[in-house]
C-alpha cells in the first residue's frame, strides 16, 4: 500500500474508535432511536446531489437494515443501557467470526484451518465475555448489543451484491433507507413532542457528536473504507479493523474512566486475538459445485 493509503487506513480505524465513545455522549441526550435516526439522517444528505446507484430497491434495503440499522440501532440500544463503550466496540468487530460462517453457508466457502482456529479461539473470548454480564449491565442490553455483529456480517454478504456501483454513492443511499425508517421508528417510539423536544435542546456537544458520527465515521469513513477495498486486497485493508476496539478502549478509559476487570480484560484480548487469527489468515477456499 501507498504510504498516504496506510495513513488513511489509520485514520479511518482511529475514526471508527472514536465513534464509540461520540455515541456514548450524544445517547446521554438522545434516544438510541432519535440518536441513529439523526447519525444517518446526516449522512444521507449527499442524495440530494446524486442519483441512485444502479441496485435494485430490494438489495439496496436489505443492505441498509442489516450493514446500517441493524448494526448501529442495536449498538446504540446497548450502550444506552449500560454496556461499556470498550466492550460495545470489541463485541462489534466479532462480526468477522460471524461473516466466515454466513459465507460458508451462503458460498460454499470452506474456512481454513487457520480460520477455523481464529473463529474458536474468539468464541471462547465472547464466551468469557459472557460470564461478566449481569454486573455492571443487563443480559437484555449484552442480548441487544449481539444483535449488532450479527447485522453486521449479514450485511457484509448482501453487500457483495452490489459490486461494481460507485461507493460513495452506494452508502449514501444506504443510508438514506436506514434514515426513513429510524425516522419513523423515532417518532412512535418517543413521540413527536419529546422527540422535538431532545433536538431543540440538544447541547453543542451532542450536535458535534453527531456531525461527527453523521457527516464523518458513517459517510465520509465507509467511502474511504471502500475505496481502499476496492484499490488493494482484502488482506492489506482489513487488518487495520483491528484497531479500531484498541482505540475505542482507550479512549473510553480516557474519556469515561472504563476500566476492566481480569476476566473480562481476558475476554476482550481473547477476541482480537482470534479475530487477528481470521483476518490475516488465506482467503477461504470455496466449494466445488456438483453437477
Amino acid at each position: 500500500m501507498k504510504p498516504a493509503d496506510i495513513l488513511i487506513a489509520l485514520m479511518v480505524a482511529i475514526i471508527w474508535g472514536l465513534a464509540f465513545v461520540a455515541s456514548r455522549i450524544a445517547l446521554d441526550e438522545l434516544s438510541p432511536e432519535l440518536m441513529t435516526a439523526i447519525r444517518f439522517t446526516i449522512a444521507a444528505v449527499p442524495c440530494l446531489f446524486i442519483r441512485k446507484p444502479k441496485v435494485a430497491w430490494s438489495l439496496l434495503i436489505a443492505i441498509s437494515f442489516t450493514l446500517f440499522l441493524g448494526q448501529f440501532l442495536s449498538q446504540a440500544y446497548g450502550i444506552a443501557h449500560g454496556v461499556p463503550v470498550g466492550l460495545t466496540s470489541v463485541v462489534v468487530q466479532s462480526q468477522a467470526l460471524f461473516t466466515i460462517g454466513f459465507a460458508a453457508l451462503a458460498f460454499g466457502e470452506r474456512p481454513t484451518p487457520v480460520q477455523t482456529l481464529g473463529i474458536v479461539i474468539a468464541a471462547i473470548g465472547l464466551l468469557m465475555i459472557c460470564g461478566t454480564v449481569g454486573y455492571d449491565f443487563s443480559v437484555a442490553a449484552f442480548a441487544a448489543l449481539m444483535i449488532s455483529p450479527i447485522s453486521f456480517a449479514i450485511g457484509n454478504i448482501l453487500l457483495r451484491g452490489a459490486r461494481g456501483v460507485p461507493m460513495f454513492d452506494l452508502f449514501a443511499w444506504l443510508c438514506l433507507a436506514a434514515a426513513v425508517p429510524l425516522l419513523l421508528l423515532a417518532l412512535i417510539a418517543n413521540g413527536p413532542t419529546p422527540a422535538w423536544t431532545s433536538l431543540a435542546h440538544m447541547s453543542l456537544r451532542s450536535a458535534l457528536c453527531m456531525l461527527m458520527l453523521g457527516g464523518i465515521s458513517t459517510s465520509i469513513a465507509y467511502w474511504l473504507w471502500g475505496r481502499l477495498l476496492r484499490d488493494y486486497p482484502a488482506a492489506q485493508v482489513v487488518p487495520f479493523a483491528l484497531l479500531v476496539p484498541f482505540v475505542g478502549s482507550a479512549a473510553s478509559c480516557v474519556v469515561f474512566g472504563e476500566r476492566f476487570g481480569p476476566l473480562r480484560l481476558a475476554g476482550m484480548l481473547t477476541v482480537i486475538g482470534g479475530i487477528a487469527v481470521m483476518v490475516l489468515a488465506k482467503r477461504p477456499q470455496v466449494l466445488p459445485k456438483t453437477a
